[in-house]
Formats: structure tokens, sequence, C-alpha cells
């Protein structure tokens, strides 16, 4: 492959040809392209764009830049949901037990913390002992065993996605379309799926914040779900404020483990109940999207959602007393209270700027190389469109020694705005059509 020739080709807005694809996804795969050229081909799409047929070429090629998983032994609809991220969105750890506990089998390729965003993998990995670098052979004898395996790409796996993926994060390059969704696609349709719903945030905390960027978004995903023969729908949901009350690692675990007890704040348990029942009714096991709500909604209460995590957990390495007793997950030494500067109503300005926050006391990455500390991270007292007194406590700051700890105050002023009740936007705010 003449590199330059093909960078040339998308530089200049035109579209790449299969080949140009399938050459470049074998460079990415074995590392023959360096990371400064592969990055200058990330600038080209994110500045160019990709024609629909060229997304799908793109998306192909990576699909197929390693195996695909295929699971016949498994009796069960294999269905899986994603999210496009956002600040304290941990849905898919309480959602994909409590459909597994429906009978539905999920196996569900994650990625980790991208840009202000944390990571599905990221936060099960402060369960101590928690693996999620599972071969093919043990995703499979997981997710046959407990009917949910929580994995990440491995070599054999969508590997270009895996080298684009930690590209993109280190460089800005996330805010694409055509890169989020071959992205997505390409780790969702590797895992063999009868059904996927897609998750599409909006808002100040979404790496697209306006609508209408998300349904466009939303809808070339679902073009390339219906390309490739695979039942999908999306949801447009907010990301105007965190979703639930936790933000960090170890600290969102804990309030998964309070959803998956029936319980937790209500806006993670409704979009659990929503999207779960969704999946059911494109899986075939529920009638309609209401009647898989309310199987959700009984998995959740009876324990048996609770159940299969444990199971989960177990299987993968971590130690399932982690369920029962939430002190072994790991708990930042210390903690700042926030505080309301003056009286009126609590809303956020920007949410990304929440995840920033984390991001500087050590809860994410700025670099490929960097460590996370699974510890830190802030719990909010109050929700958007609350009033709140001078002096009252918003929120709660876990922090190591101080490490990052007057960044995240500053990033959490910006963040944050007390003044006049406005209008809030509703958390679920549309199903996209195709």
């Amino acid at each position: 492959m003449d590199f330059r020739s093909v960078l040339a080709t998308k530089r200049d807005g035109g579209e790449l040809s299969a080949g140009q694809i399938r050459d470049f996804m074998a460079g990415v795969v074995s590392g023959s392209l360096a990371d400064h050229e592969v990055t200058a081909m990330l600038t080209a799409i994110f500045i160019r764009g990709m024609a629909e047929e060229e997304l799908a070429r793109w998306t192909e090629a990576m699909l197929h830049s390693g195996g695909t998983l295929r699971f016949p032994e498994i009796d069960a609809p294999k269905a899986d949901k994603h999210s496009t991220g956002g600040v304290g969105d941990k849905v898919s750890i309480a959602l994909a037990p409590a459909v597994a506990a429906c009978g539905l089998a999920v196996p569900m390729i994650s990625g980790r913390g991208l840009g202000h965003t944390g990571g599905t993998l990221d936060k099960l990995e402060s369960i101590p002992g928690l693996r999620t670098d599972l071969s093919q052979d043990e995703l499979r004898r997981v997710l046959g065993a407990t009917g949910v395996a929580f994995g990440a790409q491995t070599a054999e796996l969508v590997p270009a996605d895996r080298r684009l993926y930690a590209l993109r994060d280190v460089t800005g390059l996330i805010e694409s379309i055509p890169l989020i969704a071959s992205s997505i696609m390409s780790k969702k349709l590797a895992e063999g799926l009868d059904a996927l719903v897609l998750d599409v945030k909006f808002g100040s905390g979404a790496f697209l914040r306006e609508p209408e960027r998300g349904a466009e978004l939303a809808r070339t995903m679902l073009a390339l779900a219906e390309r490739f023969d695979v039942a999908a729908s999306a949801f447009q949901t907010s990301m105007d404020q965190p979703l639930g009350r936790a933000v960090g690692h170890a600290l969102e675990i804990g309030e998964c483990l309070d959803c998956l007890r029936g319980g937790g704040p209500a806006d993670l348990a409704e979009l659990v109940a929503l999207l779960g029942g969704e999946m059911l009714h494109l899986a075939g096991r529920a009638a309609t999207r209401a009647e898989g709500s309310q199987q959700i909604g009984a998995a959740l209460s009876d324990g048996s959602a609770l159940g299969v995590f444990a199971a989960v957990v177990a299987a993968q390495g971590g130690d399932p007393r982690c369920v029962e007793e939430r002190e072994l997950l790991p708990c930042a030494p210390e903690t700042e209270r926030l505080e309301a500067a003056r009286e009126g109503t609590l809303d956020f300005a920007d949410t990304r700027a929440v995840g920033l926050a984390v991001l500087a006391l050590g809860g994410g990455r700025r670099r490929l190389a960097d460590e996370i500390d699974p510890a830190v991270g802030i719990v909010w007292r109050r929700k958007a469109g609350e009033v709140v007194a001078r002096g009252e406590e918003l929120g709660e700051i876990h922090h190591r020694g101080g490490r990052g700890l007057e960044e995240a105050r500053e990033w959490l002023a910006r963040a944050i705005e007390i003044g006049e009740r406005r209008e809030l936007r509703p958390l679920v705010l549309a199903r996209v059509d195709p």
C-alpha cells in the first residue's frame, strides 16, 4: 500500500475503495503503520466524513480484521445494548444481568474510558480480581455458565478497532459520526447478535451534544445493523446531568448493586427497565417493550438479576463477596464536601466537566499508559432542578491524598450553576426511526 496516496484520497475529500480500506486495516493490525500515520487517517475522516457505502466497507473491514464470535451451543437469543457514553453511565452493568435473568444471552464486548467518560470495563475491573481480558474460549464458557460475559476486544476480535479506539481517545478524535458508528458496530456485529439496542446520548455530557447529531448517529448505526441483518433499535437519552449520583469506577459499581437489588437512583432504574424491555422485545422474549420492562423489574426485585451478577463476578475471577460486602470495593481514603455557593436551583451547565474532574483525580487516562485509580470520584447529593441553600452539600469528592483535587474543584465550578429554575429536558427524548 502506498499510504500517502491513500491518505491523500481522504484528505482531498475522496471516497476510499474497498481495497484501500482493507490495506489500511491490515496495516493497523500488523503495526506496519505507525501511530502518526493511523492518526493522520483518522484526522482526515474526522474532517471529511465518509459516504454511506464507504462507511459500510470501513465497518466491514474492521469487523473482519480478526475473528468473530458465534455461540451455536447456546439456545437462548443473543442480545446486547450499547451506549454512546456519558458521565456516570453504568447502565450496562446492571442491565446485562437483569436481561440474562429473563432468558437472553448477553455477550457484552465493551470499551474502556474514552475522553471524559468512564468505560464499562474499567468500572468492572474495580471489583478485586475481576478480569475482562477473556479469551474467546473463556468468554464462551462464562456466557454459557451465567448468561452474561463482560469482555474486552481480544487480539483476535476486531483488533483494528482496539488500536483505533485507543488512538482516538488520546488525540481528541472522538466526536465523529463515522468513527463512532464504525467503532460501536464493528464490535457489536462481531458478537454474533440477534438483537441490539442503542442508547444514544445528547446533552452537555455527551460526545454529540445536539439531539440532531445524536439522531444522525443513531440512524447511521441502525442502517449498518440492517445491512448486516441484526434487529436493532435506538433511543436518545439525556446526558444533561450525570446519570445516577455516583461518578467514578468503584462508586458506580456500588450504585449498580443498589439497582440490582431493586433500588438505586430513579433515572438509572428507568433506563435499565426501558432498554432491557426493548432487548427482550426485539429478541422475541416479550410481546411488547412494556411487557419486557415488567420482566426486568421482576428480575431486579426478586434477586435473580443480582444472583446472575454474582455468578458473573465469580466466573470472571472477581471476589463475589463484594456483591454483599461493599467495603471490599476500593475506597478513597479522603473525602471533601462540595458546597453550594449561593441559594437557588441547581443546574449542570457542563456535565462533561464532571467527567474531567474525575479524570483530574486519577479516575481516567490522559495517556495510553496511565493507570486508573478506581476508588476516586464524586457522589452527588443533589440532582438538577432541586432547590439548594447556601452552604448545603451538593456532593462529596472522593480523593487520594489531594491528588488532582484543586483541578477537580475548578472543573466542578464550571460544571454547575445555581440560579433560576429552568425546564429540564426529559431523560428519554425519543425512539429513533431508521
